[in-house]
Parts: structure tokens; sequence; C-alpha cells
């Protein structure tokens, strides 16, 4: 069996949607006070739950003062 290689059109549909993942995670990320470069890891699965839990048990800076 050989490996499908994708076509010029099916890359960049994977590639606009990776962008389309990883442009609202950096508004998050900075509006949190982190790097937006930690974004980068949202396309890849192992990287973006674990992301997801340091997150939801991160300290949350306090916006109602």
């Amino acid at each position: 069996m050989h490996a499908h290689i994708p076509t010029v059109w099916q890359a960049l549909l994977i590639a606009l949607i990776a962008i389309a993942a990883v442009i609202p995670v950096v508004k998050i990320l900075r509006r949190l006070g982190y790097s937006g470069w930690w974004a980068v890891l949202t396309p890849i699965s192992p990287f973006n739950i674990i992301g997801l839990w340091v997150l939801a048990y991160a300290r949350w800076p306090d916006r109602r003062q």
C-alpha cells in the first residue's frame, strides 16, 4: 500500500483550517497574558488537549478591577 500524497488544494485547505484554529487561540492566550506563540501547538492533537487542561487550571487574570 502506498502513502496518499495530498494535492495542492487539499494541502491548502488543511493549512486554512489550521490557521482558522490558531487565530482565536492567539487572541485568547494574549488576553490571558501568555505568549501567542503557544497557539502554534493548536493543530497538534496531543498538545492542544494538554494545553486546554493547563489553561483550565491556570490562574486567570481578574478583569473586575
